[in-house]
């Protein structure tokens, strides 16, 4: 059993959904990510998504691609995410990685896999990868134990379901709505039908379904957390950082937000 399953089914013991926070590696700088990663465990962050920072990234928004232009400019390498993916490991936390295709398929897929299990990670979110055109990926996750999540959307079909749970393990990521990431005031209302068509096609398997896109604050996170069995939040983390006038400071927002998150995934079904 994986250290994300674990991280989930604990969770799911406990009666509530599990929370999953993200931040690119290298943002604002190497080590100062592993600090800001330290922060959002201690606050309550169940799993951690490590980015590894593209210069071409299609889903991510402003937020997020201000922060992975940060870790670019301070030359952040595949061996710094892999490093940082080793720390968060070493919090306790399940780590894993968000990455889109071409940097994996320019590192070598097989290498990327081997490596990233050496440092601890125990799996990948590949948002612009479909399971179709996924052999090298699937063939070289299996033979290094990893977890692959891909992503369904409102969008998808009760055929692109079927595939996409099919081909994922650990979870498959529901993004709540059509469009880039970043907090939003509202949860869109396409999330929980599309959790409910989604496990319509993992009750036989077991897997969970986790809810991104959108998420900034404790009542949000609570409310997906009444349907969901994980919350995903990603650019509230960044911004809390962005925001901040130094390093110390930032750390300080970035608990206290996880701390708020934390609170509402344990309140929903309370």
């Amino acid at each position: 059993m994986s250290t994300l399953v674990t991280k989930l089914d604990q969770a799911a013991g406990e009666g509530r959904a599990a929370l999953i926070g993200y931040l690119p590696a290298g943002f604002p700088d190497v080590d100062s990510s592993i600090e800001v990663i330290r922060a959002m465990v201690a606050g309550g962050c169940d799993i951690v998504e490590v980015g590894l920072p593209y210069s071409d990234p299609a889903m991510d928004g402003p937020t997020i691609q201000r922060a992975a232009d940060m870790a670019l400019d301070a030359g952040t390498t595949p061996a710094d995410v892999m490093r940082v993916v080793a720390a968060t490991a070493q919090t306790g936390a399940a780590a894993l990685v968000m990455s889109y295709y071409n940097p994996i398929d320019r590192y070598g897929v097989r290498r990327f896999a081997d490596d990233l299990a050496a440092a601890g990670g125990a799996g990948i979110i590949t948002p612009d990868l479909l399971p179709e055109e996924a052999g090298e990926w699937i063939e070289a996750s299996d033979a290094a134990g990893l977890d692959r999540i891909f992503l369904v959307a409102p969008s998808s079909t009760d055929e692109r379901l079927a595939l996409t749970t099919r081909a994922s393990r650990g979870f498959v990521y529901a993004a709540s709505l059509m469009g880039v990431t970043g907090a939003r005031t509202e949860v869109a209302a396409t999330a929980e039908k599309l959790v409910t068509r989604t496990r319509a096609h993992t009750a036989d398997s077991g897997l969970r379904v986790c809810v991104g896109l959108g998420i900034s604050n404790g009542a949000q996170a609570a409310e997906v957390a009444g349907y969901a069995d994980g919350v995903i939040v990603g650019a509230g983390f960044c911004q809390r950082v962005l925001d901040a006038p130094d390093l110390e400071t930032g750390l300080g927002a970035v608990r206290a937000f996880a701390e708020e998150l934390a609170q509402g995934v344990r309140s929903a079904r309370g």
